[in-house]
């Protein structure tokens, strides 16, 4: 029983859910019993595929060492199986587990790419709570020149009390000053 029209009688084909049959021009080929059927009957759920788990795949974590391991129907194997295998073999390495983590007191922050920051005083890897020097206790700060930057910059600011901010070339010079309150 093919499908198509009879112009052209290889176009197509029929559902092969047995409730179905419907004539579908662009039929799906499921991967797992590779029997075609129709838009409504495609995913394996739909049609009551009976090899299912062959496609699927899954994600184990290992308690050990926290390495990610996937798994797939098509083994077989059962996770518990494959975990022990993994926790036998020698990539199992309980020291992988630990990650590292912000140094500042009571901080328990995991360092990873997109939390990490690095100090420009101390060159401390902190995570982004604690990336001011103020926040992580930075060793600069404290075994610095002993004078705080607010103490710094009023310094300066002290130096250039009667001094123009910059050097404005060309620009008119007005003898009136404007104060704001």
């Amino acid at each position: 029983m093919g499908g198509g029209t009879e112009a052209f009688p290889d176009l197509g084909s029929h559902c092969q859910r047995s409730d179905c049959r419907q004539l579908d021009f662009l039929p799906f080929t499921c991967n797992a019993c590779s029997k075609v059927f129709c838009l409504d009957h495609r995913s394996c759920k739909s049609h009551d595929c009976p090899k299912s788990d062959i496609a699927s795949r899954k994600v184990s974590v290992c308690e050990i060492c926290s390495t990610a391991i996937e798994t797939t129907g098509a083994d077989g194997e059962d996770e518990k199986k494959v975990l022990e295998r993994h926790e036998k073999s020698r990539e199992c390495d309980p020291n992988k587990k630990k990650k590292p983590t912000c140094p500042v007191r009571r901080c328990k922050e995991v360092l990873t790419f997109s939390n990490t920051a690095t100090c420009k005083s101390c060159r401390i890897k902190i995570c982004l709570k604690h990336r001011f020097p103020a926040d992580h206790t930075c060793q600069q700060l404290r075994s610095g020149s002993g004078i705080p930057d607010n103490e710094k910059f009023l310094a300066a600011l002290a130096l250039r009390r009667g001094k123009d901010c910059g050097n404005k070339i060309g620009a008119p010079s007005s003898g009136s000053s404007v104060k704001a309150f």
